[in-house]
């Protein structure tokens, strides 16, 4: 009997509902051998990732911390993903995002309205993560130049280019050696809630979030978009300007994770430094494919990567384990859920030997 693999035949154009809590219990298994293998009691491990995520109300305002930019990022991911372009650089075009609201903040604040400081602020932001993404999307667009490749490779141009200027142009003639830019001005800093450091890039993303649901389900645009993706052969035919829609896209992308970037340094660290680029936009698409590419589904996955995260850091902190731990956590939910998703939408069958044709013949030969 020999064996192959088949397509099933499912109701509708999504996957079943098991795909996800699949994922995640194949995660917890894998994380729990992972456990033993290091000599940590899987069910001490857990716990102490529970507890240091959502034990307190300060540990959860952190994980909110950590789940903006994922949230950004994600959405950034999925809306490109949606029409089949896989923008790989959000992590660039997030250092860009911060490079421009700090330059913003240094530079420009003093001699604008304080009104219209956090506004400029956040449009300088997207402007620069758009224009990062631009770069890709035309490549793309007009000479078909694969965007993973390119996107990729731009960011460690961006990342590059912010070290060059806090270690050079824009380094704090009064950080006493330590690199960095001076502190952004204070009507450059977005508002925080709560006495924490949960900041208005929250605000941004869920509205941006909701947003981007109605534009690709409600709107011309969106159904241009959506159908691109599904088949980009029948919409060129039905006239749809594919170039046009390529370049818009990336555009819009890059200007989420931007606000990514804006939302780092206006509300957490008021000034460009390490630590910016510390992989957010890498954990975007993450938090975009969990999601299964839902606009509304990105926060609630970028919340639960970001107690990941936090968790991890416990691990680090209580149990001494690597601090790569988190990482390699999150490859495995990855790893889970395209796992779960090969399963429901392929399955392996048997299928009968094949006769021997050379008997057949004989058989028949007169």
């Amino acid at each position: 009997m020999a064996w192959r693999i088949e397509k099933r035949t499912l109701s509708g154009a999504r996957a079943p509902w098991w795909v996800f809590p699949a994922a995640l219990l194949f995660a917890v298994f894998v994380g729990a051998l992972i456990f033993v293998g290091l000599g940590v009691n899987p069910l001490a491990a857990y716990a102490a990732m529970l507890k240091g995520s959502v034990g307190s109300f300060f540990h959860f305002s952190e994980v909110v911390v950590r789940a903006i930019p994922l949230m950004l990022t994600g959405l950034a991911v999925a809306l490109a993903a949606t029409m089949l372009l896989w923008n790989i650089g959000c992590e660039g075009q997030l250092v860009w995002g911060g490079i421009c609201a700090a330059g913003t903040g240094l530079f420009l604040a003093p001699h604008l309205p304080p009104v219209l400081v956090i506004p400029v602020t956040i449009v300088a932001g997207a402007a620069g993560g758009a224009l990062w993404a631009l770069i890709p999307g035309l490549l793309k667009a007009f000479l078909n130049v694969n965007e993973i490749l390119t996107s990729l490779l731009l960011n460690y141009i961006a990342i590059i280019f912010m070290e060059h200027l806090y270690f050079g142009p824009w380094r704090n003639p009064e950080g006493f050696g330590f690199p960095g830019t001076a502190q952004i001005n204070d009507l450059a800093r977005i508002p925080h809630f709560f006495g924490t450091r949960i900041h208005f890039g929250l605000v941004l993303a869920l509205v941006l979030a909701a947003l981007i649901y109605g534009g690709l389900r409600y709107s011309r645009w969106g159904y241009r978009v959506r159908a691109i993706g599904l088949n980009p052969r029948a919409a060129r035919y039905a006239g749809f300007s594919i170039r046009r829609q390529i370049v818009g896209v990336m555009l819009l992308s890059g200007a989420l994770a931007g606000i990514a970037g804006m939302a780092e340094v206006s509300g957490i660290h008021f000034r460009l430094q390490q630590g910016l680029a510390v992989g957010y936009g890498y954990d975007g698409i993450i938090v975009a494919w969990l999601a299964r590419l839902n606009p509304l589904a990105v926060p609630l996955t970028a919340l639960l990567l970001g107690a990941l995260i936090v968790g991890g850091e416990q691990l680090q902190s209580l149990l001494h384990l690597p601090a790569s731990i988190s990482m390699v956590l999150e490859a495995v939910l990855l790893f889970g859920l395209l796992l779960s998703e090969t399963l429901a939408r392929y399955r392996l069958v048997r299928r009968p030997d094949a006769p021997d044709r050379s008997a057949a013949e004989k058989e028949t030969a007169p």
